[in-house]
């Protein structure tokens, strides 16, 4: 390799500087964290399709870094919360999040996940975020695979950007698990 393309070579957290990628410790755990995504499913209706989709050849999630589906929330790190959450299922997806490992996060897929889609009723919790912080919104009824493949996308540019060492080495959280914070939202 030439000096030329040794100085023009740069990665978005570090530099390569005589043979060595010189990086700040933040920047290498949360490039690991955004690409080791491993999801868990919880689907609860017809969104649930939409997301079995994304991990078909035709859409392929593995690109990401994100085909380990895992249905054990002590081996997953993202949960996936797709289609209708019921009050009577609110405190067991709740019980769930709770037991996966930090850091963690999560995505809401579909109008119902998000906003209780066309259920006005007693029975469906409108809005997932009443109960757990959600990090990304996916609109659509139901979304198609290559919005769930986007809002991953924004999800591992979100972790790219989060302060890690902090809740790494000090114990501190880096947000508030009961506060949702400013969400983005993906196309349908």
């Amino acid at each position: 390799m030439s000096n030329e393309s040794e100085m023009n070579w740069r990665r978005p957290g570090g530099e390569f500087e005589n043979g060595v990628v010189v990086s700040r410790a933040d920047a290498v755990i949360n490039w690991v964290r955004s690409h080791s995504i491993w999801p868990m499913p919880m689907g609860l209706s017809c969104c649930a399709i939409e997301l079995m989709g994304s991990g078909g050849s035709r859409f392929d999630i593995s690109r990401f870094g994100m085909e380990v589906m895992r249905f054990s929330p002590r081996q997953s790190d993202c949960m996936i919360v797709a289609g209708t959450v019921t009050r009577k299922m609110a405190p067991v997806v709740r019980r769930i999040y709770e037991q996966m490992a930090e850091p963690k996060w999560v995505v809401a897929m579909g109008a119902c996940a998000t906003s209780g889609g066309l259920f006005r009723t007693y029975s469906v919790l409108q809005g997932v975020d009443k109960i757990l912080p959600v990090d990304v919104h996916i609109s659509g009824c139901p979304p198609k695979p290559e919005a769930l493949l986007d809002a991953m996308l924004l999800l591992q540019k979100k972790i790219r950007t989060e302060r890690s060492l902090s809740s790494l080495f000090l114990g501190r959280e880096t947000r508030d698990p009961l506060r949702p914070t400013g969400t983005p939202e993906a196309g349908a």
